[in-house]
């Protein structure tokens, strides 16, 4: 039943709303980041073709994304165009009633592992940003697709990340999603859903370092009393609790304007997106300090949650880039 949450009940999901689906990301990551990233990008890599794709295209993919059935993903991210993907050089060339995919895809959650794939690709050289489109494979029918398994990362370990490449992968035209060139316009729609929900996720990692800190400061003991009775350590606890309760009220006014379709979307999703990925960082390494020697080992969850926590300022645009989105809309016209 969680794979349908990002999924209208048409398609034989449980609501399609942005809200409900961040709260059971944050819930999810609390415990574990990487099983919360499993919904997150089931919901990343159907998004497309939620807001951009035909009836047709609806009916014959998600249903089965919505049921769990089948895997999705969402490849953009090349090895020279990052945060620039109008930099990308991944081809489709139109050949009659297919295109021809050439080239590569890196850092793809679930890329190894995915049933489908919403690939971004040019269309059109020399163009950048607008000539990109947008098609779905489907990986059993992509002869010429490999995936290639990265190994040895900081965190969400648990979590397939692949390098995708593309030798002349024939796609069908009909697998196109929009016109040629509007690929760019609807990465950028997706990502204005999918930041929230890396921001819930940074959220329940924060949370559930928090909590563990909690409840270690009352049950270690030092000089006689339990540490959580010294200032210094109160102090810490309370800075983790009001950011983590800071960033809870962004992500969630986020996720409510998604699902009212208020056109302030893009603004909010990256100030939720920069203030959670930030606290997921800062909550997680004072919940090791607060641990002392016992949160630098694996026996403690904490080190785990803070070498997770630092993905969520990378991935889904650099908090970087998040704070250039925020700036820009402050001072547009």
């Amino acid at each position: 039943d969680l794979f349908s949450l990002p999924f209208p009940p048409e398609y034989g999901g449980l609501s399609g709303s942005a809200l409900t689906l961040n709260v059971a990301i944050e819930e999810i990551a609390k415990v574990c980041a990487t099983s919360a990233l499993i919904l997150a990008v089931q919901a990343l890599g159907s998004y497309p073709i939620i807001l951009a794709g035909t009836d047709a295209q609806k009916e014959r993919w998600l249903p089965d994304l919505a049921s769990g059935r089948k895997l999705a993903a969402y490849a953009l991210t090349e090895p020279g165009a990052g945060s620039d993907p109008g930099g990308m050089v991944t081809r489709a060339i139109r050949r009659g009633d297919d295109y021809i995919l050439r080239g590569s895809k890196i850092w793809i959650t679930d890329g190894g592992v995915a049933d489908t794939i919403v690939v971004f690709a040019s269309t059109e050289p020399g163009t950048r940003s607008k000539g990109i489109s947008a098609f779905i494979v489907d990986v059993k029918n992509a002869p010429g697709l490999t995936a290639t398994t990265i190994h040895g990362k900081l965190g969400i370990r648990g979590s397939n990340t692949a390098e995708l490449h593309f030798d002349d992968v024939r796609i069908p035209a009909e697998n196109r999603i929009g016109a040629e060139g509007e690929g760019f316009k609807i990465a950028l729609r997706v990502l204005d859903r999918s930041r929230p929900g890396v921001a819930a996720q940074a959220l329940g990692i924060a949370q559930g370092a928090l909590d563990y800190a909690v409840g270690y400061a009352k049950e270690r003991r030092q000089f006689g009393k339990s540490i959580a009775e010294f200032q210094g350590i109160q102090f810490m606890l309370a800075d983790m609790e009001a950011q983590t309760a800071a960033a809870r009220a962004l992500v969630y006014h986020a996720s409510e304007l998604i699902d009212r379709r208020s056109d302030q979307v893009t603004h909010y999703a990256a100030i939720c997106k920069l203030v959670a990925g930030d606290t997921a960082m800062k909550v997680t390494t004072d919940a090791v300090q607060v641990l002392g020697g016992y949160g630098y080992v694996r026996e403690y969850p904490v080190e785990r949650m803070m070498r997770d926590a630092k993905i969520t300022q990378i991935y889904e645009g650099t908090n970087q880039i998040q704070r250039v989105v925020i700036a820009r809309n402050l001072l547009k016209g």
